[in-house]
């Protein structure tokens, strides 16, 4: 498919699709009244001639929270932020350079439910100009990109687990060459490519 019938589609998937959570494959640990907070993430893509490529971050190993994981970028929505997209283009400036002035939004898919209780929405973006990334000092280790192809193909996907606080928990992984990708931006991605399928 061309690069910009994938964008159109892309634009159309957005609204669509079921609310995830960390606990979908663990419904019973579920805990009850639990108050989410909102949080937004940039799904950045860039259409290249050999396709469209995705940006995602190795956060930093000295980080507290998540240390050397893979991730998109975004973070906590503050209370200057007018939406969601706003936040997530914040997050995006800060954490990789890159400008709002050179990203399309296309919209948002539904929220996700981490396991550290924030509400994410992911935020669909297409870059329109050409990005040089500049990794944020002492949050992101790295910033890098995967075929977008790669990770709407149901059959990328693995199911493992782990001891997690005592109780194993099974987890969505999509691993692609040296890059470890899993939990709430795999559960993310999984739901993108369900969306995108139906």
């Amino acid at each position: 498919m061309a690069v910009p019938e994938v964008f159109d589609r892309l634009r159309r998937a957005t609204g669509s699709g079921a609310p995830s959570s960390d606990f979908d494959l663990n419904p019973d640990l579920h805990p009850k009244g639990r108050v989410l907070r909102g949080a937004a993430v940039l799904v950045a893509l860039e259409g290249t001639p050999q396709g469209i490529r995705l940006y995602l971050t190795k956060r930093s190993s000295h980080l507290k929270h998540h240390p050397g994981q893979i991730a998109f970028p975004g973070g906590k929505v503050d209370p200057g932020d007018a939406d969601a997209p706003a936040a997530a283009l914040r997050e995006a400036h800060e954490e990789i350079g890159l400008l709002p002035t050179h990203v399309e939004v296309l919209g948002q898919l539904a929220p996700h439910e981490t396991v550290t209780s924030f509400s994410v929405t992911p935020v669909l973006a297409r870059i329109t100009r050409p990005f040089t990334p500049v990794p944020e000092a002492g949050e992101v280790d790295e910033v890098f990109t995967i075929p977008f192809a790669h990770v709407t193909d149901p059959a990328n996907y693995i199911v493992e687990s782990r001891f997690f606080r005592g109780v194993r928990r099974q987890f969505y992984t999509v691993p692609y060459g040296p890059y470890y990708v899993w939990g709430a931006t795999a559960r993310i991605l999984r739901s993108l490519a369900e969306v995108l399928g139906e």
